[in-house]
């Protein structure tokens, strides 16, 4: 199996790689920071809230820059952005100026994420999408795996300052990336003038329902994202450190899992069925995580359930590549990360009302109830969808790169 441009690949997952490291350390340590100033749960909800709000809110916009402007320009100028707001944040010890500059953080990672996800198809080739997805989630792993454990040291040692001008460094390698890729999304070059229909999620309704499959699951058990720093520093008795290693251990369950899936090629219809499986495999690790009683248990479930994150993500890219029309990747990423990160919004909120109502026990072991209702029933809908669905159906979408059509070439493409 070979890729269409070996050297982007690489480039691609250690650019992303570096950037993740940087931005879950500062993730981390900012919600350390606010616990050990008192600041309650509606403080930690509003710093999750404008970490995904204006991925939600700039969707439409977003999704049309990515396909109509060249890739390079957008990751350079909003790296270099980025770089400049960690620097902002690293100098402000206001709290709401501090959420306000998150928000202005999260709509620059509104525009490289969807830019990053569609150019890894066309970097990676139809038939090396799997492994080239496995190798980008290594790199995030890894930087996510060693993120917030350095932040829980870091800010022990040194405070916030520290690891947010570190983030602010990071972002320096999604500026290389823009230059150095050798690969190039630009104006779109098919479909234009056809007088087709725009593609829309909601014509493949294997796609539907796979994006109400996972917003469900996202919404429901990510009130858990709000109550686990509580759960695991007050109710478990862990310590900053603790935590971080928690959080760590659920990206190194990512890791392997995501290596396991790449090297099961299936038609669309096994990996739907897969998916929703994995997605009430997911619910019922949360669910379980309730009941323990001492940091030390989370660990492996949070390994279990990572592997099995790792998995659909996985998966998940795989489908994209298969069923997306190629230029309408970036208004497909866009619009599929804005459900998700809607179903987190509303987690999160959820879960800042939740916190000074509940204990955080209660609520964990309420996420992962909610969870497997949510997985039992819509993913009873992705099942029966994917009987249906095989990889011979994307190849008839026009420009999708699938199993049985090759990838159009981005300007710029290296041979």
């Amino acid at each position: 199996m070979s890729f269409t441009s070996a050297r982007d690949v690489y480039l691609l997952a250690v650019a992303r790689g570096v950037s993740y490291l940087g931005d879950f350390m500062a993730a981390t340590a900012i919600l350390l920071a606010l616990q050990d100033r008192g600041a309650g749960g509606s403080a930690v909800a509003a710093v999750l809230i404008a970490s995904v709000l204006p991925v939600v809110a700039l969707a439409p916009l977003v999704g049309r820059l990515v396909d109509r402007v060249d890739s390079r320009v957008l990751l350079t100028a909003v790296g270099l952005g980025q770089a400049a707001c960690c620097a902002a944040m690293a100098l402000t010890t206001n709290t709401w100026l501090l959420i306000t500059l998150v928000a202005l953080l999260a709509a620059g990672v509104a525009v490289t994420s969807p830019t990053f996800n569609a150019l890894l198809p066309d970097c990676a080739g139809p038939d090396g999408v799997g492994r080239a997805m496995a190798i980008g989630q290594t790199a995030n792993s890894i930087g996510t795996l060693a993120g917030p454990a350095l932040a829980g040291v870091l800010v022990g040692a040194f405070g916030l300052r520290v690891p947010l001008l570190i983030d602010a460094v990071t972002y320096l390698a999604v500026v290389a990336a823009g230059l150095l890729l050798r690969t190039r999304r630009t104006a779109p070059t098919e479909a234009a003038g056809t007088g087709r229909t725009p593609w829309k999620i909601r014509d493949d309704k294997f796609l539907l329902a796979l994006t109400c499959l996972v917003g469900a699951i996202v919404l429901t058990i990510n009130v858990d994202m709000v109550v686990g720093v509580f759960f695991i520093r007050e109710t478990l008795g862990g310590s900053p450190a603790e935590f971080g290693l928690v959080e760590a251990a659920w990206t190194a369950g990512m890791l392997a899992g995501g290596w396991l899936a790449a090297s099961r090629a299936r038609d669309d219809g096994a990996l739907g069925r897969a998916l929703a499986l994995m997605h009430l495999a997911t619910a019922l690790v949360v669910l379980l995580s309730g009941f323990v009683t001492a940091v030390l248990l989370v660990y492996p479930l949070w390994l279990l359930g990572g592997a099995v994150n790792g998995a659909e993500n996985n998966f998940l890219g795989v489908i994209a590549a298969r069923r997306v029309p190629a230029a309408v990747r970036g208004a497909f990423f866009a619009r599929f990360g804005a459900v998700i990160n809607a179903a987190n919004l509303i987690g999160y909120a959820a879960g800042g009302v939740l916190v000074g109502r509940f204990e955080p026990r209660q609520i964990v072991i309420g996420c992962g109830v909610a969870g497997l209702i949510a997985a039992a029933t819509l993913g009873g809908w992705m099942w029966r969808v994917s009987a249906a669905a095989g990889s011979a159906a994307a190849s008839s979408l026009p420009g999708t790169s699938s199993s049985r059509s090759p990838s159009p070439a981005c300007s710029g493409s290296a041979p």
